[in-house]
């Protein structure tokens, strides 16, 4: 229930035993008056009322950005090839086309977050894409279909980058991860849907003189451009013009934020785009989300065609190639509901990168169906959670609105750069084994635990140097105006935040 009163509240100075790993304490001296005092079960009143408006839209974007993007990979088994007359590594390359155009636009994309109305910009994107996959379902030829790819990289590279930055823009950083993962797990759903969805269009091969294929791209598209129209009045605006909320609602999510991160500048300055292209902790979790999207598009675009050649028809592959996703949806939410609770990330990570690791060896070593089968299980499990936890961790770690949405940028432009990768690693030369792309794929994971171990480490270090320093600054007094001024525009470089390990 609500308390009402008005009270004004002066933070005192941070000291060791008032700040947790994770969680940003406010800074000295921040004056902060509450109109309305919200008790744990306002509180989570307020958040439900908040993944009610938020969430089922962004889920439902999410699988049908997926849907599109790997859509390829199902129509594949349905005779694209042969139809459209490719030839040695010309359907890698027009995978591969996508991801130049698709990173292209995702740090200008997340700068239109900030500076406009998010419904307009995701349905805008959203309905670019669609017409893009409706007209991929015309081509005639390799130009056609690589053409096509590129606009619809072009077009979805914004998407991603800009659902995760903007769930920054509504929940603490303790509660980002659980949403992140239910949006993403959207993408585990596609993969799983999509196979049981070119299935049943298969059926339709003939109709209208068009191939099975083509209606696999034109009838997903056509479901993605009735979504955008919607999206434009479902998908809401910023906390402070949301209209589903109350003023004491929209006053209490903007305290809630102030209370995790601190009073971190939020204005429009190239400056802190700047920090964020000079912050090297970005880069790393640029290399981790590297070594993570490139499995998972390698599995979304290949694993029809892996279980294919495991010995099985084309449509029993399709059909097979759902349980995978299914499981790696659950472990995607579970794992991250689990790390939001625990206030870590890394060691999560870890544990995932490590099943991932196990699945990849296990297609690898055994030519025994089964035994591959249960590999592909297992890999999913451990790649896809990976997503949503990298992404949470890196956006938990930015301080400052606009340094966030270009470092959230920058990871997953990263990201993407393994999509160029994956394009590569599974050729028809290696079939029906596949056994250098496996192997390639376990060097990505395996570099990824490395880095994760890295910054593991050093969050839970800085932390520790951080505590000493407040500690040190109590016997020294109050911080100047000046010097809280100048600390407001040093984003997480401040002295009072802590990271998220």
């Amino acid at each position: 229930m609500e308390k009402s009163g008005e009270t004004s509240v002066t933070a005192e100075k941070t000291t060791g035993s008032d700040i947790e790993e994770g969680v940003s304490p406010r800074p000295t001296s921040v004056n902060t008056t509450k109109h309305q005092m919200f008790d744990a079960v306002a509180t989570k009143r307020l958040l439900r009322k908040i993944d009610f408006h938020i969430l089922p839209i962004m889920c439902l974007i999410c699988l049908l950005c997926f849907l599109d993007r790997a859509n390829i990979g199902n129509a594949r088994l349905d005779n694209l090839e042969s139809d459209l007359h490719l030839v040695g590594l010309q359907y890698n390359d027009c995978l591969a086309i996508l991801f130049p155009f698709y990173i292209a636009a995702e740090i200008p994309s997340n700068i239109m977050m900030k500076r406009t109305r998010p419904s307009i910009w995701l349905a805008l994107s959203m309905f670019l894409w669609s017409v893009c996959i409706i007209a991929q379902g015309f081509v005639k030829s390799y130009s056609g279909l690589m053409t096509t790819r590129a606009l619809l990289g072009l077009f979805e590279g914004g998407f991603f980058p800009g659902i995760n930055f903007y769930i920054t823009q509504w929940y603490p950083r303790n509660e980002c991860g659980l949403r992140m993962a239910l949006i993403f797990s959207s993408a585990t759903l596609a993969g799983a849907f999509g196979g049981l969805l070119a299935r049943a269009i298969a059926e339709m091969s003939g109709v209208g003189g068009l191939a099975a294929w083509s209606w696999i791209f034109i009838i997903e598209g056509l479901a993605s451009i009735s979504v955008s129209v919607v999206a434009y009045w479902a998908v809401h605006g910023y906390p402070a013009s949301a209209t589903f909320l109350t003023p004491t609602e929209r006053r209490e999510v903007h305290r809630r934020l102030l209370t995790d991160s601190g009073p971190l500048s939020d204005t429009f300055s190239r400056k802190y785009i700047y920090q964020a292209l000079l912050d090297w902790k970005i880069y790393i979790h640029m290399l981790i989300t590297m070594a993570g999207f490139c499995p998972v598009y390698s599995f979304s675009l290949f694993l029809p065609t892996i279980v294919k050649n495991m010995g099985y028809s084309a449509d029993t592959a399709q059909l097979m190639s759902a349980p995978p996703y299914v499981l790696a949806c659950l472990f995607t939410v579970g794992g991250s509901r689990l790390a939001d609770r625990c206030g870590q990330r890394g060691v999560f990570l870890l544990g995932f990168q490590l099943v991932a690791i196990l699945g990849l060896a296990l297609l690898a070593a055994s030519a025994d169906p089964t035994i591959q089968y249960t590999g592909t299980v297992f890999a999913a499990i451990g790649i896809y959670p990976q997503i949503p936890l990298g992404l949470a961790w890196n956006g938990s770690n930015i301080g400052g609105s606009l340094k966030r949405a270009t470092g959230i940028a920058m990871q997953v432009m990263g990201g993407n750069c393994g999509g160029i990768v994956a394009s590569y690693v599974y050729l028809a030369k290696d079939a029906p084994r596949y056994i250098g792309g496996h192997s390639i794929l376990i060097g990505f994971v395996g570099m990824a635990f490395v880095l994760t171990l890295f910054m593991s480490i050093w969050c839970r270090r800085e932390n520790a140097r951080r505590d000493v320093t407040a500690r040190e600054a109590v016997a020294e007094g109050e911080l100047t105006v000046e010097q809280k001024m100048l600390e407001r525009e040093l984003a997480d470089g401040v002295s009072w935040f802590r990271y998220t390990v």
